[in-house]
């Protein structure tokens, strides 16, 4: 079976615009389409998480406008990038999909929910809240303290961003990045200043955006989060949970905004469960 690790990537026509993506897993019923964090590439999908679903379901994760092998220029606000996914998906010539969006990705799997519902049959959202849930002011200052230490340390700033500094966080970590370093050949494009700049400014945005009306998603949705999340407070994923009218809840102990890759192990069985064996036909 091909793998993460092996998998090539693909382009797509998408209005004009070259998408770049990768997919695997046995095709037919609905495939799920991952939809990936800030200033992150295909690259950053953590192997187990993707190769654990695709074990049982056709997976399909891409570039978004802007980012990685992907043209264009990354919009400023998390509609456009809704709108984006949607024209993908779309282009691929898919009727119906699983979301499974982490971070950013939850917030733009929200997006798609609500602009075409009829689009979306189940959605997994992990680590991230709902839009206009407060406190992401301090965002920008989260990030450039993590950039900073990054620097210093000379480590990539998920490892400050994504796991609690404990001796169980920091091996986390480690193994996390070293499942992300397995692909060695037929890498993606770094992200560009420009794509995180703009993402920054999407988040920011929708932070202080009035409140979406959540009660509009009925389909089911997974939400996921660590119980120590610098980046999005699991009060924010627990207020999203509450407000969705078909939900379930997940917080992982002793874990961060990357507590669905600490906890992989848990997380992909769970998600298999929620997706379900059995799905309608997709078009492709």
């Amino acid at each position: 079976m091909t793998t993460w690790k092996t998998t090539p990537s693909k382009t797509i026509d998408v209005d004009g615009t070259s998408f770049a993506y990768r997919e695997l897993g046995p095709r037919g019923g609905v495939p799920v389409v991952f939809l990936h964090h800030f200033t992150a590439v295909l690259d950053d999908w953590d192997p187990r998480v993707i190769d654990g679903v695709a074990a049982q379901h056709h997976v399909i994760a891409f570039d978004n406008r802007g980012i990685g092998a992907t043209g264009g220029k990354v919009p400023t606000d998390i509609e456009h990038m809704g709108a984006d996914a949607i024209a993908f998906i779309r282009a691929l010539g898919y009727e119906q999909v699983d979301l499974i969006g982490f971070s950013l990705g939850g917030a733009v799997a929200q997006m798609v929910a609500l602009q075409a519902p009829d689009l979306v049959r189940r959605m997994v959202v992990a680590g991230s809240g709902p839009r206009g849930g407060g406190g992401i002011w301090k965002m920008p200052f989260i990030v450039g303290n993590a950039y900073t230490k990054a620097f210093l340390l000379r480590k990539d700033p998920r490892h400050f961003l994504f796991f609690p500094r404990t001796a169980e966080g920091k091996k986390a970590a480690n193994a996390y990045f070293e499942r992300l370093a397995e692909r060695t050949t037929g890498r993606d494009k770094p992200i560009s200043s420009q794509a995180r700049l703009a993402q920054l400014k999407a988040i920011t945005s929708a932070g202080m955006h009035a409140k979406d009306d959540l009660s509009q998603i009925k389909i089911p949705v997974f939400v996921a989060n660590g119980d120590k999340d610098v980046m999005v407070a699991s009060e924010h994923s627990k207020d999203m949970a509450a407000r969705l009218p078909d939900s379930r809840l997940r917080i992982y102990p002793r874990s961060g905004h990357g507590g669905v890759f600490q906890y992989h192990h848990e997380f992909v069985p769970e998600v298999l469960d929620f997706l379900g064996a059995g799905s309608a036909a997709a078009v492709s």
